[in-house]
């Protein structure tokens, strides 16, 4: 039998009351005014009362409402990130690395994706991102169309781009160029004198930057272009190169990505060919499976940490009318393994 008691009533169902800046203030013992101080970082706040208003909000479990802040404060200590292509090894790094140097600088990230060939859709993910209140946007922008849209519009707070190449005075980036010269120079050192070069997309700029700079090394060596095969940044689009690349009599390879390597060394491999005995092959990313290829890649290393640490710092420093990014790209770095040997 069920019996209900009366006057008793069930408030299990009930949410929490939140914890608010006059709980805090009561249990330390200040002022509503001086926690609001101690949550904004304003210097004249006592430094043994920051600590009290501090604990004080530790022991109750406050947690600060951005959006309220931001009305009192016109600062949301949110930056935003409008990102194309996430799913790429590039833009994915630079996303975690923006997180990483943004939690640094105590601020959050809030993100939007959209399609790179979309205007539309690139312009609503802008919309959406000055909506919550974000103080910058850095925009993971691979394509040229992506910059495109960018440029129609006013967005109202700072804006710098990463993976654009050198495309744009607003625009951060490793530079592609010169790590695709070091690639070739290190072929080039071995003796070859007849080099491949498996490219990505030609729809992103900085495929366009590696493929330039391939051939400014070899110019530069007075040796003959090479032939281009384009891939699509996958394994699969390295395999299915394998035949072209055999056709073409080249001795060595310099691939626009590791993926796309990864693919090439297994296909040669099935092919009976050997890397580096046969043909040598360099990569471009140093992805972290990189160094446990077989044999160990030869690659390109970019510094997304760093690209992202000046990311976030320009666009703090930075106005929306002119971002602070006076800095030079960053310099690529070879790291030399086991997939280069000189030629037969």
């Amino acid at each position: 039998m069920r019996h209900t008691l009366v006057g008793v009533s069930d408030t299990s169902s009930e949410p929490p009351r939140t914890v608010g800046v006059r709980d805090v203030a009561a249990r330390a013992g200040v002022s509503r005014q001086t926690v609001s101080r101690v949550l904004n970082d304003h210097p004249e706040v006592a430094a043994e009362t920051r600590e009290r208003v501090l604990a004080a909000m530790a022991e109750l479990g406050y947690r600060m409402n951005n959006a309220a802040r931001a009305l009192g404060t016109r600062r949301s200590r949110t930056l935003g990130v409008l990102a194309t292509d996430a799913l790429h090894y590039g833009p994915s790094r630079s996303i975690a690395a923006l997180e990483a140097s943004a939690r640094e600088a105590g601020y959050w990230l809030s993100a939007a994706f959209a399609d790179a060939g979309d205007a539309d859709a690139v312009v609503a993910a802008v919309d959406h991102l000055v909506m919550q209140g974000v103080e910058g946007i850095v925009v993971v922008a691979p394509h040229a169309h992506t910059l495109d849209a960018l440029d129609a519009v006013r967005i109202g707070v700072p804006v710098v781009t990463l993976h654009a190449a050198d495309r744009g005075a607003r625009g951060l980036s490793v530079d592609q160029a010169a790590g695709a010269r070091l690639a070739v120079a290190a072929l080039a050192d071995a003796g070859h004198t007849s080099i491949a070069h498996l490219a990505g997309p030609a729809d992103w700029l900085e495929a366009e930057s590696r493929a330039e700079g391939f051939a400014a090394e070899l110019a530069a060596r007075g040796l003959a272009a090479g032939p281009v095969l384009e891939g699509d940044w996958t394994a699969g689009s390295g395999y299915a190169a394998v035949e072209a690349v055999r056709g073409s009599g080249v001795t060595a390879v310099f691939v626009a990505n590791d993926q796309m390597a990864l693919g090439l060394l297994g296909g040669l491999h099935e092919a009976g060919l050997t890397v580096p005995g046969d043909i040598s092959v360099v990569g471009f990313d140093d992805t972290p499976d990189a160094a446990y290829y077989w044999p160990k890649l030869t690659t390109v290393r970019q510094d997304f940490a760093e690209l992202a640490r000046r990311a976030v710092a320009a666009v703090l420093a930075g106005s929306a009318e002119a971002p602070a990014s006076d800095l030079p790209p960053v310099a690529p770095v070879l790291v030399t393994r086991d997939s280069v040997a000189p030629p037969r």
